[in-house]
């Protein structure tokens, strides 16, 4: 049976975009308005204009973004950070602790940026989201907590009146986003399964995710992602398999068409991809390993081909 969508309080307003871009969320009330994850930089004019529709046209009467917050730093839930910025300069803006250095001192490898081949203009960020800490959105007090796995740094907010979740990629309706530390050597899977223990503890009425519609059946969530956890424990091999899609998927969401030439040099250009090739599938040659992930792209129906041109679907 699917359950209908949860109600949300008049003060969140969720913008669910794609998998380029995270939701965004959007808090109105006394203490201003704020934005949890900002998208990718190139829908970033498109966030903008979200925002703006939402809060009207702030020098006639509107209401101004007063505050940033990020779940974390991945370039798809920070990539609107810098255009937001120059929309409303006054707005502050709140990331995890962790990287708060690297963000003021810019530095695209360390923010993960560069391994994974994406983009991220820089910002400037004001303040940190320190686990075990509250910050008011909405008028109402939202608890900060840590949430490791996905990425070390990353948070996930509570509210616990109404016990809604902002779950970033920490918890999707099913699963939960690519293990990056995994991708680097560093064992990460342990740190994935304490959040969602963290996470069913909370026990969430109301989850609003990374990626995807709201939902409200968390136990089904947790359940699928803990059955997801295993399988990556039992073979690694499937969890950096899925990782290289995703980062290949990605980035073909990104450019929407891309000749063979220029997604070779991409691959061979990303650092991700070629830890990855040099721990799991060294087997395969860099060609014929790009090759299969191609191909299973174009076999699950998430790209397709004009000659040497591969395209978005």
């Amino acid at each position: 049976m699917t359950l209908a969508t949860p109600a949300l309080p008049p003060e969140i307003t969720v913008f669910e975009r794609g998998w380029l871009s995270s939701n965004n969320v959007l808090f109105t009330g006394p203490d201003g308005a704020a934005l949890v994850d900002s998208g990718y930089c190139s829908h970033a004019q498109q966030t903008v204009a979200l925002v703006r529709s939402a809060l009207g046209d702030a020098p006639l009467g509107g209401t101004p973004l007063t505050r940033i917050l990020n779940t974390h730093l991945h370039s798809d839930h920070c990539g609107g950070n810098a255009a937001l910025q120059q929309a409303w300069p006054d707005v502050q803006t709140a990331i995890p602790p962790g990287q708060a250095e690297h963000v003021r001192h810019w530095d695209a490898y360390a923010l993960s940026y560069t391994p994974t081949g994406q983009e991220c203009p820089p910002f400037r960020c004001d303040s940190v989201l320190a686990p075990g800490s509250e910050v008011s959105l909405g008028g109402k007090p939202w608890q900060v907590h840590a949430a490791p796995g996905h990425d070390p740094h990353s948070i996930v907010l509570f509210e616990p009146q109404q016990r809604i979740l902002i779950s970033a990629d920490a918890l999707w309706e099913n699963g939960f986003g690519v293990v990056f530390p995994e991708l680097e050597g560093i064992a990460a899977f342990d740190e994935v399964g304490a959040t969602l223990d963290v996470i069913e503890r909370l026990d969430p009425l109301v989850v609003v995710p990374g990626h995807g519609p709201v939902f409200g059946d968390a136990p089904r969530a947790l359940s699928t992602a803990r059955r997801r956890l295993d399988g990556f424990v039992r073979a690694p091999q499937k969890h950096a398999l899925y990782a290289a899609k995703v980062l290949l998927k990605y980035k073909l969401l990104e450019w929407q068409r891309i000749e063979q030439p220029e997604l070779e040099a991409w691959a061979k250009a990303t650092p991700y991809f070629g830890q990855l090739h040099a721990t799991h599938f060294a087997d395969q040659s860099e060609r014929e390993w790009l090759d299969s992930l191609v191909d299973e792209l174009l076999r699950s129906g998430a790209a397709r081909r004009e000659g040497s041109l591969l395209l978005n679907v």
